[in-house]
């Protein structure tokens, strides 16, 4: 389901769940695009050497997700702001799910909050976060 307008945005209502690409092609066409062509991104083992679960998705690249998540159920949304705490890794080829929820509403501003989780396959929180976006009135 998606919406287009303020009017249309029910408080408490789940956005539809969002399981991005975290594949290594992905990461390093992102990386590549970014001029952040480091190991740690690109490279499991390499990674590893650095003390790390394996190679990262970088965090601007988990935004990115949040970002088309929310932009997949309100395709003409301004995104204003995305607050991110990263909680854990968000490791390269591990699937991951993005869920939503609609905290507040204000309709006469257009404002919506939208609360933002990552998790894995195992439940665990990775990302969390809040947006706030503006619809059309």
């Amino acid at each position: 389901m998606t919406v287009g307008k303020i009017t249309e945005v029910e408080f408490g209502v789940e956005l539809p769940a969002f399981d991005p690409d975290t594949s290594m092609t992905n990461v390093r066409r992102f990386a590549k695009a970014a001029n952040w062509m480091g190991p740690r991104f690109t490279d499991h083992e390499a990674a590893r050497k650095e003390g790390l679960p394996g190679a990262l998705v970088p965090g601007i690249m988990s935004q990115g997700f949040l970002a088309a998540m929310i932009h997949r159920w309100a395709p003409d949304a301004q995104i204003e702001v995305v607050d991110t705490v990263f909680r854990a890794p968000v490791i390269v080829d591990e699937s991951y799910h993005i869920t939503g929820v609609v905290t507040d509403v204000d309709e006469e501003t257009g404002k919506v909050e939208i609360d933002l989780t990552v998790t894995n396959d195992a439940g665990e929180t990775r990302v969390f976060g809040t947006a706030t976006v503006r619809l059309p009135r």
